[in-house]
Formats: structure tokens, C-alpha cells, sequence
């Protein structure tokens, strides 16, 4: 997943503030490694899988046994359910960390669950940071989450009652066409300085206008 350097926050910096030079808009944008952990969706994954290879054991409890037989001295029967407990616990371990790995994870997490975790980690950032409650409510948030592919746009009530969600949609596209193509930082910047282009036209640069949120991208650990 995609690292900033010290090169693309300055770049995006950059683009945020030329967008605003044409409107009294706000524009924010935030990135995060992935909206939630998704930790019980690998668990589950994990024990569900661990729980064939145990049926696959019991159906080949003979081959095992004579296997265990042929490799140790004084062999008794506690050797088969140690081999049986701490095999099955290992592939739970090696399950559960090899589902933590992205391309799994995009796998095993439903879709809609991680669009659902997406909007809402989206939705909280819009609010503690202050995005939805610009003096004239005109704040924009684009929120970015790499593990899932997905990117937010959420648009304070002033402009949601000037720019459709239809219009917003093709700004998104652009910019996840961009993370999944290893371009999102410029395809970020050419969609911020679209957003400056659309918020100009109903929302143009005031004399006293004031820069209310910082134009630095924020980078999320969770």
C-alpha cells in the first residue's frame, strides 16, 4: 500500500491550496492504512478452515497414527492428541496473520462490510476534525482508505445543497482509478483541483475569506 514521502505531501498541499484560491470552499483530505482491523472476519476464516483440516485428521486417524508409530520410541496415545492440538492451533496462528495480508483481507472482508467500515471511520474524521462545521458550511472531506480500495468524498450542507452526489461520484472514480493504477497522489491532485474548479462556480473566493482547515493531508494510523 502507498507510502507517502515527504515529495507527495508537499504536492498535495500545493493542490489544495491553488484549488482554493478560486472559492470560500474548504477542501481536506485524510488517507488511512485500512478503516478497521477486520480482526473477526479472519478469526473466522481461520477457525473455519482449521476445522476441515481437523475433520481431514479424524478421516485419516489411522495413516496418522502408524506415521506417529514409525517416528518416535515408545509411542502411547497421548502423542496423537498433542499432534492433533498443537497442529490445529498453528494453522489457526499461521490462518489468522496470513489473512492480515491485503490482497486476503479484500478476499475474506464482504464487500459491503467494508464499505460500510469505510463510510463510517469517513464520517468520524468529518466531524473531530472540525471538516463539517466550517463557518459557512462549506467544507469538503476526500478520505482515502488504501486497504480497501475505497475513497469518501463527504460534502458539509452547504455545498450538498449546490452539487450532487452524482457529480462527486466521478471524483471518486478518478481517484480509486488512480490508487488501483499506483498513481494516487496525482490522480488525488487532479481531482482536488476539480473540486476547486466545481466549488468556484457556486462558492467564489471571498476578499475576507479565511483558511479555515489546514491543506496538508492527514495520515491515519487507525
Amino acid at each position: 500500500m502507498h507510502k507517502l514521502t515527504a515529495a507527495d505531501r508537499e504536492k498535495i498541499a500545493s493542490a489544495v491550496g491553488k484549488a482554493e484560491l478560486k472559492t470560500s470552499g474548504e477542501i481536506a483530505t485524510a488517507v488511512i492504512r485500512q478503516s478497521n482491523d477486520y480482526a473477526i472476519y479472519e478469526l473466522s476464516i481461520a477457525v473455519l478452515l482449521s476445522l476441515i483440516y481437523g475433520t481431514l485428521l479424524v478421516i485419516f486417524t489411522e495413516q496418522i497414527e502408524s506415521w506417529l508409530q514409525g517416528s518416535f520410541w515408545g509411542y502411547h496415545s497421548g502423542f496423537l492428541t498433542g499432534f492433533y492440538v498443537f497442529s490445529i492451533f498453528l494453522l489457526i496462528l499461521i490462518l489468522y496473520f496470513l489473512g492480515n495480508m491485503p490482497v486476503l483481507d479484500r478476499l475474506i472482508v464482504p464487500v459491503k462490510a467494508r464499505e460500510r467500515w469505510v463510510k463510517r471511520r469517513a464520517q468520524q474524521h468529518f466531524s473531530e476534525t472540525g471538516v463539517g462545521h466550517t463557518k459557512d458550511g462549506t467544507g469538503i472531506l476526500i478520505f482515502i482508505s488504501l486497504l480497501e480500495q475505497r475513497v469518501e468524498l463527504l460534502a458539509d450542507w452547504g455545498i450538498a445543497e449546490k452539487v450532487s452526489p452524482e457529480i462527486w461520484q466521478g471524483v471518486l472514480n478518478h481517484i480509486i482509478e488512480g490508487i488501483k493504477n499506483g498513481r494516487m497522489v496525482d490522480s488525488l491532485c487532479e481531482s482536488i483541483e476539480i473540486c476547486g474548479d466545481l466549488l468556484s462556480a457556486d462558492f467564489p473566493r471571498q476578499a475576507d475569506d479565511v483558511n479555515e482547515l489546514a491543506d496538508g493531508i492527514i495520515e491515519l494510523d487507525k
